[in-house]
């Protein structure tokens, strides 16, 4: 993944956080992840998120793997 495709994903997930109409709380309960790790990926501090959290990230948005990060 190269620089700009790591800062889209957590814009990626961001809007589509947004356009769900879920706050980051509700996503990172939902994803069953932790509160800091999804603020952490949606503004860039988590470059390289882990395999487990973008998986669980994008079934919580009803979205498969591949949608969230091409």
């Amino acid at each position: 993944m190269d620089k700009k495709q790591e800062n889209n994903l957590g814009q990626k997930i961001r809007n589509l956080r947004k356009k769900q109409g879920l706050s980051q709380d509700e996503l990172a309960r939902k994803a069953d992840i932790p509160y800091t790790t999804l603020t952490k990926i949606e503004i860039g501090v988590i470059k390289n998120p882990s395999f487990n959290a973008v998986s669980k990230i994008a079934l919580a948005l009803g979205i498969n793997l591949d949608e969230l990060t091409n």
